[in-house]
């Protein structure tokens, strides 16, 4: 698909999608208590099937490949990294899962070592440095309220939270690179539609060990999951058709600005100066790395 150099459009559909992901994360979280991290999987990725297909399709994408076991071992390490995600959600609060979630550029340049041979320079290791002191932040942060006895989680819960947190960046940034070896032979899209149809394929075979039947107010949520993110999904992949990564890199943190919003709207979780300060570092060096990145394509 042609870059359309249309920055303004590539915001547009950054900020939707950041947004879209966020209420994603909401209705998984409230339905959580209730539902297997795997169920929801399976939902969110089933209902997203059809308007991943209809984009895709409309896009002229193609399922004709000749690297099947690439698409499954990025849907596999993709899947592993939705798993972590939704279960984290579980334990944590909306803002800090979602602050965790942007540690994955720090994970694309560890993996980069010995996968691509790359030699990150002082800005890239300081980005890195930066990003983990971040996560230390939050976490010693939480660490402390639940030692005062404020927190609303046993210990454990929230280093088990921290822990698949921090595991589904690894493997967002694992599948990050599959994508990379991917892209140099097959379109995005026709990366999109195998990933969509072999995850749905995977999360309904462990479907009939995990499922419980859902209310009718409780399917409704479990449908907005899908085509929510389905939508996000879609507006994201078009926001990188229309502009440079570059130029879109800060509208992706706008995500942790309606993650915040809706935690308090919902649940009332009110981010502490751990949390702001420990979310800063992390932007902060996720944007150092796009200013690396930048510098690096001129």
């Amino acid at each position: 698909m042609p870059l359309r150099h249309d920055a303004r459009r590539g915001a547009l559909m950054m900020l939707g999608a950041t947004a879209c992901f966020a209420v994603m994360g909401a209705c998984v979280k409230a339905l959580s208590p209730r539902y297997s991290f795997l169920e929801l999987m399976f939902f969110r990725n089933f209902f997203s099937l059809p308007i991943v297909l209809v984009a895709g399709l409309r896009m002229g994408a193609l399922l004709r490949t000749r690297r099947l076991v690439g698409h499954a071992g990025r849907a596999f390490t993709g899947m592993v990294a939705m798993g972590c995600s939704f279960f984290a959600l579980s334990f944590l609060p909306l803002a800090e899962q979602t602050a965790l979630n942007y540690t994955q550029p720090l994970f694309v340049i560890l993996l980069a070592i010995p996968w691509l041979g790359e030699r990150p320079g002082p800005a890239r290791w300081g980005a890195v440095i930066i990003g983990f002191l971040g996560v230390l932040a939050i976490a010693a942060g939480k660490g402390a309220e639940l030692g005062a006895g404020t927190g609303t989680t046993g210990g454990s819960g929230m280093l088990v939270g921290y822990l698949t947190a921090a595991m589904g960046g690894f493997f967002a940034a694992l599948s990050t690179m599959l994508v990379r070896q991917l892209s140099a032979t097959e379109a995005s899209t026709t990366i999109v539609l195998w990933q969509a149809l072999m995850m749905t394929a995977m999360t309904g075979l462990a479907l009939p060990f995990f499922w419980t039947t859902p209310s009718w107010p409780d399917l409704g949520m479990l449908v907005l999951i899908g085509v929510i993110g389905g939508v996000g999904q879609v507006l994201n992949t078009e926001a990188f058709a229309s502009a440079q990564v570059s130029s879109l890199g800060p509208y992706t943190y706008t995500g942790l600005l309606w993650a915040a919003l809706l935690g308090w709207m919902l649940w009332g979780e009110l981010p502490g100066l751990p949390m702001l300060a420990g979310s800063v570092l992390i932007v902060g060096a996720g944007v150092l790395i796009l200013r690396s990145e930048f510098r690096r394509a001129r």
